[in-house]
């Protein structure tokens, strides 16, 4: 098999644009697209060119004669999805959006949020000469959750900011970055100043479990965990409960088993990684030895995917075991299960960091006098409704697993923005192909909802500019009716020198250290950076597909 799409593919399509012979799928438009875990290349098809993988804005993939140990499974898992889906009734080719015809400078969009979701918008934007594009971000730093959110054991997936880089280098593209929508300006402003605005604002929050003790100190969201270990300058000062020899993650979706990896990786490997310096310290000194992940459905109904299960096989000097395999689930029912087998089969090694992936095992409560001490447990059993769904089913007797460190990690949830509808119970704002209103528009999770990958931004973001690009024509924005307003509080707006200025720093640190950069954490080091980096070329590694 020539080329091998493998763990880090980020599902943004561009892989499927640049094949010249239709052999990577789903694609855009195709059963199965933003919802399959990865891309897959058709072995029978590919003719070993190379094209995709200079697309590829995270290098996933690979000739398989170039494959790791650790990678070989990907060959059989390429191979496989198209015995289950089959080429020859697929679409024959991804269509590219046509180019629209726009008056240099006559049609002005505002997005909030810096985000993948809001980075794609962009670029869809600027694919029509004429736009220009305003991306505002709360943060003194864009990228959202490519920068604050993939785990830094997983640096071929942060590639992906090269291509943000080269979005954010197109005419027409500027920043406000450090600028808050409902703080520093508003809605209405933002409307009065453009002629429409795109809200990308992401999942903020977490969703929480509803049990007693969810609050004592101990006890904290996957997401603010995740926030913390990348620097994140809303959570760089945290202090997780560390000093426990177990802890507990609730939930096993793609999230759980980052902060498992966290937790159990050897932090002298870490240290080679752009790991906030100061999570870094803290897990040198670090007292766990096991991350058990609780699931309350079985095997089958994991939420993590195969792509992240084989890499977490694949870890060295970690134990990683299966416990709470239902008796009639067959072990090769799917690839995951398959995989799972394996895990169980292991023989566990005397002194190693260990995973344990627990399935069948609901949360009851959380035990401690103002600090966990403990969680509470109960096996479950699968239940199937009517509808088909299967429901997790508390059985037996609670019992008790010593701990000092619990994190939530069972899903993202969305904030309402100020200004647009909201639907409480999806969690995400009304629209139709992302079109709120003529002139408001939404992509990304607050669009969709959490999920996805990477990439799936980019369609959806793409979905959203043909509506918003459509009401354009049609006479449906009103122009633009001031110029920017300066913020309430007096400070200035960070642009896109200003971004390149704090990039250059962190790569800049990073270089000395040997890593690929070190992070300003708090807001007045981003600053300084800003003002004081020494300015320079740019270098940007893939061309945008076109």
């Amino acid at each position: 098999m020539p080329y091998v799409v493998t763990r880090s593919c980020c599902a943004d399509a561009s892989c499927v644009l640049a094949c010249p012979v239709n052999c990577i799928h789903p694609a855009p438009g195709e059963p199965g697209f933003g919802t399959a875990e990865m891309l897959y290349v058709d072995p029978r098809t590919c003719v070993d060119c190379g094209a995709c993988t200079t697309a590829c804005p995270v290098d996933a993939l690979k000739p398989h004669t170039a494959l790791g140990e650790a990678e070989l499974p990907f060959i059989e898992l390429n191979a496989s999805y198209y015995k289950e889906n089959p080429h020859s009734d697929r679409t024959p080719m991804y269509v590219v959006p046509r180019q629209r015809a726009i008056p240099a400078g006559q049609l002005s969009v505002a997005i909030v949020g810096a985000g993948p979701a809001g980075l794609f918008a962009a670029d869809a934007l600027l694919r029509h000469p004429g736009v220009r594009v305003t991306v505002l971000d709360r943060l003194p730093t864009p990228y959202g959750l490519a920068r604050a959110g993939v785990a830094p054991d997983h640096q071929d997936t942060k590639q992906v900011a090269e291509l943000f880089r080269t979005i954010e280098s197109q005419p027409g593209f500027n920043y406000r970055l450090g600028v808050e929508v409902g703080t520093h300006v508003t809605h209405a402003d933002l409307l009065r100043e453009h002629h429409a605005v795109l809200y990308a604002v992401g999942a903020a929050t977490d969703k929480r479990l509803g049990i007693e003790g969810e609050d004592l100190r101990g006890s904290a969201s996957a997401t603010d965990f995740v926030a913390w270990y990348n620097g994140h300058p809303d959570h760089a000062d945290d202090a997780p409960a560390l000093d426990t020899a177990r802890a507990v993650v609730i939930g096993n979706g793609n999230v759980a088993l980052d902060v498992a990896r966290i937790l159990t990786a050897d932090p002298d490997a870490l240290a080679r990684t752009d790991i906030s310096d100061r999570a870094l310290a803290a897990l040198r000194g670090s007292k766990v030895r096991e991350v058990v992940l609780l699931g309350r459905r079985g095997p089958a109904q994991a939420a993590f995917t195969v792509p992240e299960l084989l890499a977490l096989s694949a870890l060295k000097d970690v134990d990683v075991s299966v416990e709470g395999w239902p008796d009639d689930l067959a072990a090769d029912a799917t690839e995951k299960t398959r995989l799972l087998s394996r895990l169980a089969a292991r023989t566990p090694v005397e002194g190693r960091r260990r995973i344990v992936l627990r399935f069948l095992t609901s949360p009851v409560r959380l035990i401690g006098d103002g600090t966990v001490r403990a969680l509470e447990i109960t096996d479950t059993a699968l239940h199937t409704d009517e509808d088909g769904t299967v429901r997790a089913v508390p059985t037996g007797d609670p019992r008790t697993l010593e701990t000092g460190l619990v994190l939530r990690s069972v899903g993202y949830r969305a904030r309402p923005v100020p200004g647009l509808p909201f639907d409480e119970v999806t969690a995400t704002v009304p629209h139709e192909r992302g079109r709120v209103e003529p002139g408001v528009y939404v992509a990304g999770w607050i669009k969709r909802g959490p999920t996805g990958f990477i990439g799936t931004n980019k369609t959806c973001a793409h979905e959203t500019v043909e509506s918003l690009l459509d009401d354009f024509a049609a006479g449906r924005l009103t122009p633009p009716a001031r110029d920017v307003r300066r913020r309430t509080d007096g400070s200035d707006d960070l642009g896109l020198d200003a971004w390149r200025a704090i990039d250059r720093a962190e790569r800049a640190a990073g270089d000395a250290q040997g890593r690929p950069r070190v992070k300003f954490t708090d807001t007045e080091s981003l600053h300084r950076a800003a003002r004081t980096a020494s300015s320079g070329p740019l270098q940007v590694r893939h061309p945008l597909p076109r």
